[in-house]
């Protein structure tokens, strides 16, 4: 059996696999957001390994199985977000500061305007962009007072800490900071030195599949060997492992990537180059299309708006229009990311009536992740020169059937969802899995099953006034000069 530790932006989801990559046991524990100023997103890292320990405790009682007759742990996470401890004491030294915040925006302007952009996307194959790990750990520096000697990593950093002792992380996470080489697979000494970060406050790179420690947390000893940062995880759990096989995955936010092999691919208009892992001596490198809100715009819908109990209401609401009357929302709650990239545009609504209702917000949010999803892939393909012929699906959103045949219909390609729609967790659990030697990977590979395939119907004109629609509200999203300039 292998314990997978899924830790997402909203909440930690825990599946236990056994030997044949099938879900026995799970459990799920969503955890508080804290939004102190407009841009700013926190959580308490305490309160996340709480609620991870206690999932995955859950989990495997589900499952019924003896935590000491686990193989492995895997552990995937949300990325970029940053905690900060003390290495003596093991406590968190401020909130953690989630990749959806924005505070570091002023700051990536200065560092643009100084020219310091070429020198980025060349050694970290990312743009300069608040969303990245760096400019986080600097302002907890500069602004928060945490001390420089502080241990600084991303979510699964602190939790192999929690677990083991041990203070690593693995390179599709290191890849997220901006602050790694990744030619060179090491933290680069210009760019921690420009952002003030000691090399030594952060953990070691390590390849993705590999026993980075062992825990006691659930009795015996039991070795933690697999780490991946989710999107990266969710490109392994859909076994593509191959130079031009790709994914989506529909989260809190969404995130395009496509396998790019062994060579580092030259840096794209409007996407990112990443490590996809390190596995059995190689290193995988990735494109990725990085939207910031598509489920959390649903969540938006429940917990801001009050118009919705449940994110399964939505689809339900949607089937209930024949159209979106022209209703389009655009969640650019913290900025827009892949291919926009500006920080300072801001979620808007367009096409407002009196006759306009909660079906239609609904709808209008389901809709926007399938058209933040077209943006993604048409940059993609413009980049690489190949045009998708399937968009492999995964995330808690794929439960929504109109809006996979939506999705579809937008691109005009069918969209596949797997098996297993939880291949954050899955690719968690494969990495661990192959590096204990439970599976190889052509194992893992056979272990992928379709479960649905939702074809294109959608009339070419429809799709195109839809999309044309899109354009325009993205248009009225959009940050001017004075906003980009304060």
């Amino acid at each position: 059996m292998i314990l997978a530790i899924d830790q997402g932006t909203s909440g930690t989801t825990c599946l236990v696999f056994d030997e044949s990559g099938r879900i026995v046991g799970r459990a799920y524990r969503e955890f508080t957001q804290h939004f102190p100023r407009p841009g700013w997103v926190e959580h308490d890292a305490a309160e996340i390994w709480e609620v991870t320990r206690a999932v995955a405790h859950e989990a495997l009682d589900a499952a019924g199985v003896d935590g000491r007759k686990l193989v492995a742990i895997g552990i995937t996470n949300q990325r970029e977000t940053v905690v900060a401890w003390d290495p003596a004491t093991g406590e968190p030294l401020h909130r953690a500061i989630v990749w959806q915040d924005r505070r570091g925006a002023a700051r990536c302007d200065e560092l643009r305007a100084a020219g310091h952009e070429p020198l980025v996307r060349e050694r970290t194959g990312l743009v300069l962009d608040p969303y990245f790990s760096g400019t986080k750990i600097e302002w907890l520096i500069r602004e928060a007072d945490v001390p420089p000697g502080a241990a600084f990593g991303t979510i699964d950093s602190w939790l192999v800490y929690k677990l083991t002792g041990a203070h690593v992380t693995d390179y599709s996470n290191a890849s997220r900071t901006m602050l790694f080489d990744i030619r060179g697979l090491a933290w680069d000494a210009d760019l921690c030195e420009l952002l003030g970060v000691p090399p030594r406050s952060l953990p070691e790179p390590r390849p993705s599949a590999e026993v980075y420690g062992e825990t006691t947390e659930f009795g015996g000893s039991v070795p933690v060997a697999g780490i991946a940062g989710d999107q990266q995880a969710a490109l392994y759990g859909q076994a593509c492992h191959e130079r031009g096989l790709g994914k989506n995955t529909y989260g809190t936010g969404s995130f395009v990537l496509q396998n790019a092999g062994g060579e580092l691919p030259e840096p794209a208009e409007g996407l990112l180059t990443t490590v996809a892992w390190g596995v059995g001596g190689r290193v995988d490198y990735a494109l990725e299309a990085a939207i910031f809100v598509t489920g959390a715009a649903v969540q938006w819908l429940r917990d801001g708006l009050g118009i919705i109990q449940g994110a399964a209401e939505t689809e339900e609401l949607a089937r209930s229009l024949d159209t979106n009357d022209g209703v389009y929302l655009v969640p650019a709650f913290t900025g827009l990311g892949s291919p926009h990239w500006d920080p300072y545009a801001r979620g808007t609504i367009v096409g407002l009536t009196r006759g306009t209702g909660r079906a239609h917000l609904a709808r209008a949010a389901l809709e926007a992740m399938a058209y933040q999803t077209l943006d993604a892939v048409r940059a993609m393909e413009d980049s690489s020169g190949v045009v998708l012929d399937e968009l492999k699906a995964d995330g808690g959103a794929v439960v929504n059937g109109w809006l996979m045949k939506f999705q579809a219909d937008v691109l005009g390609v069918p969209v596949i969802v797997p098996e297993v729609s939880e291949t954050t967790a899955l690719g968690a659990a494969y990495l661990a899995g192959v590096a204990t030697g439970t599976w190889t990977e052509a194992d893992v590979r056979s272990m992928w099953r379709e479960a649905a395939r939702y074809e294109p119907s959608m009339p070419a004109d429809r799709r195109e006034a839809l999309v044309a629609g899109w354009r325009r509200a993205l248009e009225r999203a959009a940050s001017n000069e004075a906003e980009r300039n304060g």
